[in-house]
C-alpha cells in the first residue's frame, strides 16, 4: 500500500500524530505528511508512537494542504459533519475500496482536532468520507479516525481488483489546473458573472468528483475544447 498517503492537517495534539503513525505502521502504511502542525517534532510524539518512530522520522511537512496532495490523483476528506455544495460523499469501506483501485497516489487527509478540514481544504479533495458512528456521539480522536481508515484500506488491499490504466491519471495539480481553466473561461464569456452568487465553481468541482480515475490526456482534451471554443467565439466577434 505503499501509493496511499495520511495527511493531517493542522494537529494541534502532537500524542495524535505519534499515535496516527502507530496506526498506519499496524496496517502496513508508512506515507505521514503534516500539513502545518502546532508542534512537532515534539517528546509527545515519539511516546504514542511506540514502535513506529520510523514513520514519524520520514514523515513531511508541508505548508499548506494543496503542497501536500499536489501529486496525488485522488484525495479523500474525512468529516463527521454534512456540508452543502460537497463533493461526492462517501462511507470509509466504498473510500478504501477506491483507493485500492486507483492507478496512482491517494491521500487519505484529516482535519483538525477541534475545527476539523476548512471548506477549502475539504474543496481541495474529490471526495468526502464518512465514518458511519453512533448519531448521538459520531466524533472520533484523530487518531482513532486514522485507525479505521487505515484498517478497512487493508481490507480492501486484500479483496480489491487493481485498474489497469494505459495512460497516466490526472493528479490534483492537474485537476487544479482544469478548474483554474474553466474559471477563466467562463468569467471571459459572460458565462460567469462574479456578482451573481453563482455556485458554479462548487458544481464543476462536485460534477468532476464524480469521475473516478479521470485521466490526464482526458484532462488536456477538456482544456482543448474549451480553447478552441473560445478561439471560434473570437473568430466569430472579428468577422
Amino acid at each position: 500500500m505503499e501509493h496511499i498517503r495520511i495527511v493531517l492537517c493542522r494537529p494541534s495534539h502532537p500524542g495524535n500524530i505519534g499515535a496516527a503513525a502507530r496506526a498506519m505502521k499496524a496496517m502496513g502504511l508508512s506515507d505521514l505528511r503534516l500539513v502545518a502542525p502546532q508542534r512537532f517534532p515534539a517528546p509527545e510524539a515519539e511516546w504514542m508512537a511506540t514502535n513506529a518512530t520510523d514513520v514519524l522520522k520520514k514523515s513531511r511537512i508541508h505548508e499548506n494542504l494543496a503542497e501536500a496532495i499536489a501529486d496525488c490523483v485522488t484525495a479523500f476528506a474525512f468529516t463527521a459533519r454534512p456540508r452543502e455544495w460537497s463533493p461526492q460523499v462517501l462511507d470509509v469501506r466504498a473510500a478504501a475500496a477506491r483507493a485500492m483501485a486507483a492507478g496512482g497516489k491517494v491521500a487519505f487527509v484529516f482535519g483538525n482536532e477541534s475545527a476539523g478540514l476548512t471548506n477549502d481544504e475539504m474543496f481541495a479533495c474529490q471526495a468526502l468520507v464518512h465514518i458511519p458512528a453512533n448519531p448521538e456521539f459520531s466524533s472520533l480522536n484523530l487518531a482513532q479516525a486514522v485507525q479505521v481508515a487505515a484498517y478497512e484500506l487493508r481490507m480492501a488491499a486484500g479483496h480489491g481488483i487493481p485498474a489497469a490504466h494505459s495512460e497516466k491519471l490526472a493528479t490534483v495539480a492537474d485537476l487544479e489546473g482544469l478548474y483554474a481553466y474553466l474559471e477563466e473561461s467562463a468569467l471571459a464569456s459572460g458565462f460567469l458573472v462574479p456578482e451573481s452568487g453563482s455556485r458554479l465553481r462548487e458544481r464543476w468541482r462536485r460534477l468532476f468528483s464524480r469521475v473516478p480515475g479521470l485521466e490526464r490526456e482526458e484532462v488536456n482534451i477538456l482544456r482543448g475544447l474549451v480553447r478552441a471554443l473560445r478561439g471560434g467565439k473570437a473568430r466569430q466577434k472579428a468577422e
